[in-house]
């Protein structure tokens, strides 16, 4: 029997992230049909102690250690949550990775590295302005990422 594709999901901390999550278990994994397509992947990108402070210089070196525990204790969060989140779809045992790095590059190596056939990802929904300065993940992996990629947006609400 052949071994099922593999569904990569980039998970962080907001909301478009998790709603991506939920959107593909509700549209792959469902209850109802336990011979699921696809096998599941959960991947955190956790930035650098440097990065997420941005500053160098006297009194950095002191500082990174405290921040690089925050971060693993912040990357656990958002693993137990998108697992807990797979469990009460009725997904248990989803493996899970936290990757310290750039999200658009981590994403795109973890992808080649376990040779997923697709990606899921949020999107924030910035403007091309914001998108510009900050750099979009989403589009980035769909440019260079090495299977498909699912963008996963979130609705807007109208009021």
């Amino acid at each position: 029997m052949a071994e099922k594709a593999l569904m990569l999901v980039g998970i962080d901390e907001s909301e478009q992230s998790y709603y991506a999550l939920e959107w593909a278990l509700d549209h792959f994994f469902t209850p109802f049909s336990p011979n699921f397509p696809f096998n599941l992947f959960l991947l955190h990108a956790k930035p650098s102690p440097s990065s997420a402070i941005g500053l160098a210089g006297p009194g950095a070196a002191e500082i990174l250690p405290y921040v690089d525990t925050d971060l693993k204790k912040i990357a656990a969060r958002i693993i137990d949550k998108a697992k807990e989140l797979c469990h009460a779809k009725g997904v248990h045992d989803v493996p899970a990775e936290v990757v310290e790095g750039d999200a658009r590059i981590t994403l795109c190596e973890a992808v080649e590295k376990h040779h997923a056939s697709m990606l899921v990802v949020g999107s924030h929904g910035y403007g091309a302005l914001k998108r510009a300065v900050l750099g979009s993940v989403s589009d980035y992996c769909a440019h260079h990422a090495h299977c498909s990629v699912m963008i996963v947006k979130k609705p807007k609400i109208k009021h």
